[in-house]
């Protein structure tokens, strides 16, 4: 396996691997310790280790004597714990010492304000080839930059100038280079040791062995080991200066650094502990060095300054852990039968209890209870009292084996764990990171003495998980399951081994690969499956079959090995009890296993012997001179194994037919025969009879899930507003669920009906996809579907799209019928849709619809506001431009209030300016109450009228002209009005009469002629009757000679002058002239009521308010104009024509009256009979 070369520094930081499973059991499952073991081994064997959480209220008393018990602990340097830490740690050392023997004193050089690595830059600069290559090649920045330096700071300069100072040395000696200059041709160990002769004393001349010569004594060095000298230029590298303190040559240097390091161990406290001092010890570690009350640290700052410590090599931590602690020396901390701790009765079931770790070894279920010898840590517990940093390391349990651990109290225990599929992955990532470790100790693994940070194997692939293991809570590893640690403060935890029947073929496997790494065993398997083997009567089935498996495994194996030492000459043979023998007695002298069925011995060496694998290892005698030593013959283990073999073979028959039946490949039968077979022949629970009892359940569950998915009854759990049901299964889910009935070894009679549902939730899909891939359908066929979905009772995805497009369908529906009736699409509508269509998701079509429906909006908001601008505007806007206005409005399809009313401004507009042209055009004087209704409806209509002004005016002058009359013609209390006058004076002007009966002139008032020709005047200039002509007529020749006739008809013609035409029309440009060719005839006078008898009384009291108060007009609206034609036809209706004389006498007559159609009247001249006959006389 390849793993990625590390070319930066890792980070400091530490990332809490994910939490492994926790388990909380109930009282029942509590009851059986292994069952309960095994029902989660499923679960918590792929993550190495889990919690454990007994039922609340279970809390064994604490039954270790604390004033007794006392103990030693080891010595833990952080930084000494961690592989690679570790490894730096030694090549430092090894510098050191190098350095050292050569009268140097090692100071670590610093650059960027931090010490160097010197292991990290001698890793890397011999990963990039060597000194000499990095050099050539010019990789100094790149290697400045592997070691994590920021580039362009020309670091590597610095790094080159010390590792050639520091390194390179080192570096020639591990390789072996010579560390002198040698002559080529004289060879150094040949020159002689000259010697200088001066009379009876001999004087020992030192020369240079390198290159011979006895000069330059102040250069020459003597190795302080042998006596040795070398010149400090002959040296490789040369010495500049002569070492100060003592010097090794190179000789010497070589024997003492290839020394064989020493096994890297725990050394043990000089101080023995008891519990108490400890505790105090512990705790007082812990608040000074977090600066804190012990119990406010919390757990996860403990843990990254853990991490950070054990990564260091600058800080110097040190810890104790009280570990290893037999119990059976100061007792354990569960209360144990016959114990110095006295349980009270309540507390007496903890003494039984299968998770009291005094008893969980050696349960029946359990295979260590098989084993006679008491193993501590195994059978029996141990106790760990531990410090805030005191770790234990990356380790297996013995033999692959299960452990349990329990906190009895105190701070909580950090776990981290590796699945037992791993180990191996584990092993090999350690060895690639860390290899100089396990150069010098193959085993490490097995020493407990080697951490690693959990992050960094995470990085290499291995699987790790953690957990924090509180007061009262156990947590238990797999067999072969990697797990380590560290105390997060004072505590006190016991812990013990236990194998389970599932471990049988695992402990085999342990057993061999233990040979392989040449590691003692702590039992003898072998030993421990015969002694099963030798009570087949009363083993358990289960366990009886699983040592039939090992059994025959291990029968074939010492076979093949016995067969194979014959074939090697041993023949001789004897019988030898190894239970007997102390373990340390049957150990095979080269793998260190422990030997049971058989071994080799040699009389040469009679205390050694060796396993039948090693053979050839025991010594170089020939094999004939070998003894095979045994236990038992190959007989008597075919005899115990048939024994087993015969108490488990029932339950094989019934197992194979087990098995048989549960392939898929079978037919399918009821297995409930093969579980009532069980039942009745009391086989224990074991995995096969659980798994089949297991399949059973779930066939009838899923029977009866078939059912209910059929009946539809799973819908009535939880239904609300047309959601989904809370159980309800996915199509997917359905589809595995008919698979898996399908699969199941019985016959399930409801699986045909789940297919055909199946079948329709397909095709229900296939239609819906096609709907939905419609712009946008019809509601009702989305509602079909989505009621058809509904109930088929399953969890599916389009119906929920279905709905959402339901939705929307209604909207853009409504949203369509709306504008399909402008008449009731308001504002208010319009905003309510709007309001429901934000709320829909998002879809094309609607964002069309609504899209439309905002811009109709605003365009409506827009109208609406500008009509009601236009409608209450000061002064008011023109007839056109609300016309142009109302152009743009009618192409918007819906009810707008003010528009509407803006029409309707506009209509009645319209209205009142036809009637004012008729008025004015009419062929008729226009009468004062009819220009007064004609205003007073006008101020009614919003609209600027162009004639309104003009006519406003004339009923001004008119009403003053009334006024001015009243006053002159009426005395001041006369109980007469000027239409009463007006209507008997027209009667007599009729007759001819020079004097009226049915008026006293008395009543009347005289007024001067001057001041009746200027009423008459204005009068002729308003052209409006109001009812006084005839009156004015007859009281002027009454009080006066003058022809009245002339004066009238002198006004008249002075009025004329400025007219062309006027007898027919009355030209629009002079407001004071009226048009005479459709002059409306008045109706007949009727007959006068009471009511209007009271009106004439309330005229003749208040004659002002009378002549101005326009509500008495409907008498006043009578024209009483009179026709000249002698024989007056006094025409009726809504319109009668006049024509006036164009003679001398210049009278009106009814067109009927003189036989002149209206079209003569207009186009020609017309001249009455009088003149005719005066024109004729002249």
């Amino acid at each position: 396996m390849q793993f990625p070369r590390m070319t930066q520094p890792r980070p400091s930081e530490f990332i809490p691997p994910p939490e492994c499973p926790v388990f909380e059991p109930s009282w029942e499952e509590f009851s059986d310790p292994f069952g309960f073991i095994n029902k989660i081994r499923s679960i918590a064997e792929n993550t190495g280790i889990c919690k454990i959480r007994p039922p609340p209220g279970w809390q064994p008393p604490f039954a270790c004597d604390v004033d007794r018990l006392h103990f030693t602990p080891r010595i833990q340097r952080l930084n000494e714990l961690e592989a690679q830490t570790r490894v730096r740690l030694n090549f430092l050392d090894q510098i050191a010492k190098f350095w050292e023997l050569q009268g140097c004193t090692l100071k670590i050089p610093h650059v960027e304000r931090k010490s160097l690595d010197l292991y990290q830059l001698y890793k890397v600069v011999s990963e990039e080839g060597g000194f000499e290559q990095v050099c050539k090649e010019r990789k100094w920045t790149q290697i400045s930059t592997r070691l994590g330096f920021a580039p362009g700071k020309a670091v590597g300069s610095h790094l080159r100038s010390h590792y050639e100072r520091v390194l390179y040395p080192y570096y020639l000696f591990q390789i072996g280079g010579r560390c002198v200059k040698t002559e080529q041709g004289e060879p150094c160990e040949n020159r002689p040791n000259l010697r200088r002769r001066m009379g009876s004393c001999v004087v020992e001349q030192y020369i240079c062995l390198v290159c011979g010569g006895g000069g330059d004594e102040d250069r020459l060095l003597l190795c302080d080991g042998c006596d040795d000298s070398y010149h400090t230029f002959c040296l490789i590298p040369p010495l500049h200066d002569v070492p100060k303190g003592d010097w090794r040559c190179p000789k010497c240097l070589a024997q003492e650094c290839g020394k064989p390091q020493v096994a890297f161990g725990f050394e043990q406290a000089s101080r023995d502990y008891t519990l108490r001092s400890f505790g105090d010890m512990a705790d007082s570690f812990k608040s000074d060095y977090f600066n804190m009350p012990v119990h406010m640290v919390p757990t996860e700052l403990v843990e990254k300054e853990f991490w950070r410590l054990v990564s260091t090599i600058e800080e110097d931590v040190t810890v104790e852990y009280g570990a290893d602690i037999a119990s059976k020396d100061f007792g354990s901390g569960f209360p144990v039968k016959n114990g110095s701790f006295k349980v009270t009765p309540d507390e007496e079931h903890y003494v039984t209890s299968g998770w009291n770790l005094n008893n969980m070894p050696v349960l029946d279920s359990s295979v260590l209870t098989h084993i006679t010898a008491d193993i501590c840590g195994m059978k029996l517990p141990w106790l760990y009292v531990g410090m805030c940093f005191s770790s234990f390391c990356w380790h297996i349990e013995d033999h692959w084996s299960y452990s349990i651990n329990y906190l009895h109290w105190g701070e909580p225990k950090t776990w981290y764990g590796a699945p037992g599929y791993a180990a191996e992955q584990l092993e090999m990532v350690m060895k690639k990171l860390a290899p100089e470790l396990f150069e010098s100790q193959p085993d490490l693994l097995h020493q407990l003495v080697t951490i690693m940070n959990p992050n960094l194997l995470m990085e290499h692939g291995v699987p790790i998980y953690r957990t924090n293991q509180c007061a009262g809570e156990f947590v238990i590893t797999f067999p072969r399951a990697y797990h380590s640690g560290f105390n997060q403060g004072f505590n006190f935890a016991e812990a013990v081994n236990f194998c389970t029947v599932d471990w049988m073929s695992l402990g085999r496997q342990c057993v061999a690969h233990y040979r392989s790494l040449n590691r003692y065993c702590v039992f003898s398997h072998d030993e421990m499956v015969c002694n099963i083997a030798a009570k087949a009567d009363n083993l358990d089935l289960v366990l009886a079959c699983a040592i039939q498996k090992d059994m025959s495994a291990m029968m074939e194996e010492e076979k093949e090995l016995r067969e194979r030492a014959y074939k090697l000459g041993v023949w001789h043979s004897q019988q030898v009890d190894y239970e007997e023998l102390p373990d340390e007695e049957r150990q095979c002298i080269k793998c260190r296993t422990t030997c049971f069925l058989s071994a080799i011995t040699c009389p040469c060496s009679p205390t050694q012997l060796v396993c039948l694998h090693h053979l050839q290892d025991l010594c170089s005698c020939a094999c004939s001179n070998y003894t095979l030593n045994y236990k038992y013959t190959l007989g008597l283990l075919n005899q115990m194994f048939k024994s087993v073999a015969g108490r488990a073979v029932s339950y094989d028959d019934w197992a194979s037919k087990v098995n048989k039946m549960l392939k898929p490949e079978r037919e399918k039968n009821d297995l409930r025969a093969l579980m009532v077979e069980a039942e009745k022949k009391m086989y224990p629970e074991m995995d096969l009879l659980r798994h089949l009892r297991q399949i059973i359940q779930e066939a009838e569950k899923s029977a009866a899930m078939a059912q209910q998915l059929l009946n539809g009854k799973r819908q009535t759990r939880y239904r609300t507003g047309g959601g989904k049901s809370q159980n309800q299964l996915t199509v997917e889910e359905l589809r595995s669920f008919i698979q898996q009935l399908y699969d199941l070894p019985c016959t399930i009679r409801q699986v045909p009906f789940l297919k055909a549902l199946l079948t329709r939730i397909e095709e229900f899909q296939a239609r819906s996809a096609d709907l939905l891939a419609e712009d946008m359908p019809g509601s009702s066929a989305l509602q079909g579907l989505v009621d058809e979905g509904t109930g088929l009772d399953v969890e599916l995805p389009e119906l929920a799209v279905l709905r959402q497009r339901l939705e929307q369908a209604r909207w853009v529906e409504a949203v369509q019928q709306a504008g399909e009736q402008p008449a009731s699409l308001s504002l208010d509508c319009m905003r309510r849709l709007i309001d429901q269509g934000v709320g829909l998701s998002a879809h094309a079509c609607v964002e069309r619809t609504m899209a439309r429906l905002q811009e109709l909006l605003t365009v409506c908001e827009h109208w609406e506001e500008k009509a009601h601008n236009m409608l209450t505007a000061r002064p008011r806007c023109s007839l056109d431009s609300l016309e142009t206005a109302l152009q743009e409005v009618n192409s918007i399809h819906a009810y707008l209030p003010n528009c509407l009313q803006l029409k309707d401004s506009v209509s009645r507009a319209r209205e009142w300016i036809r009637e004012a042209d008729a008025l004015q055009f009419g062929g008729r004087v226009p009468v004062l109450a009819s220009l007064s209704d004609l205003v007073s409806k006008a101020k009614g209509i919003p609209v600027l009228l162009e004639p309104l002004a003009r006519l406003e005016s004339l009923v001004s002058e008119v009403q003053a002209w009334k006024e001015s009359a009243a006053k002159t013609f009426l005395l001041k209390n006369s109980s007469l009005s000027l239409l009463e006058v007006n209507a008997c004076l027209g009667f007599c002007m009729k007759t001819d009469d020079s004097y009226c009966t049915g008026i006293d002139i008395k009543l009347l008032s005289s007024p001067s002629v001057d001041r009746a020709l200027v009423l008459l005047m204005n009068k002729f200039k308003t052209f409006v009757s109001v009812y006084l002509k005839v009156y004015i007529k007859k009281i002027v020749k009454y009080v006066s000679t003058i022809s009245f006739q002339d004066v009238v008809f002198e006004l008249r013609k002075e009025s004329e002058k400025p007219e062309k035409h006027p007898k027919r029309r009355l030209e629009k440009e002079n407001p004071d002239v009226q048009d005479r060719d459709k002059i409306k005839k008045p109706k007949k006078k009727k007959p006068k009521t009471n009511k209007e008898r009271r009106r004439e009384e309330k005229r003749t009291i208040s004659p002002s308010n009378s002549l101005s108060d326009p509500s008495y007009s409907d008498d006043s609206e009578e024209d009483w104009s009179v026709c000249s034609a002698k024989r007056c036809l006094q025409p009726e209706g809504n319109e009668v024509n006049w024509v006036q004389c164009d003679g001398s006498c210049n009278q009106w007559f009814h067109q009927v009256c003189v036989g002149v159609s209206a079209e003569q009247a207009e186009n020609e001249d017309y001249i009455c009979v009088n003149c005719s006959r005066k024109k004729l006389t002249q």
